[in-house]
């Protein structure tokens, strides 16, 4: 059976980069990444579950993906965070940010910064199933939680 390649590996592959010490990156820097694969892990799911119009496909998306919804993720696993995951979701969480999403709060944009910041770190060192693992967690967990409303 031949194993799989990442798509970070095929990624530096195919454009020649060179390995990067991740400590250097500033944890807006890793959220920068995080965003895009957290927006990719949630499109792919959304796209996989069936062809449909594209305003659909982004509101099914959206979703998961505005910062609240992050926020919320954030907490929900907050107690499955490794003392490293967590250092990196804290650097992202009390990072500066340069702007501020839409129908957020301070706080939630704050939290979601900061798992966007964990998502881009473990990208970067090529822990994707961690990462897809962390969020199949919240999702369930969301799932299961009763409804506050």
């Amino acid at each position: 059976m031949e194993e799989s390649i990442s798509l970070l590996t095929q990624i530096k592959k195919s454009f020649g980069l060179k390995e990067v010490d991740i400590r250097t990156y500033s944890p807006l820097t890793l959220a920068y990444i995080g965003d895009a694969v957290y927006d990719l892990i949630f499109r792919t799911a959304v796209v996989q579950k069936g062809n449909t119009s594209v305003n659909r496909l982004h509101n099914q998306t959206i979703r998961y993906v505005k910062a609240p919804a992050q926020a919320a993720m954030a907490d929900i696993l907050m107690e499955e965070f490794t003392p490293e995951e967590f250092a990196v979701y804290k650097r992202g969480k009390n990072a500066k940010p340069y702007t501020m999403a839409k129908n957020a709060t301070m706080a939630q944009y704050k939290k979601a910064t900061g798992l966007e910041a964990l998502v881009g770190y473990l990208y970067l060192t090529d822990q994707t199933e961690r990462a897809l693992a962390l969020i199949q967690t919240g999702l369930h967990k969301m799932k299961s939680a009763p409804d506050k409303t």
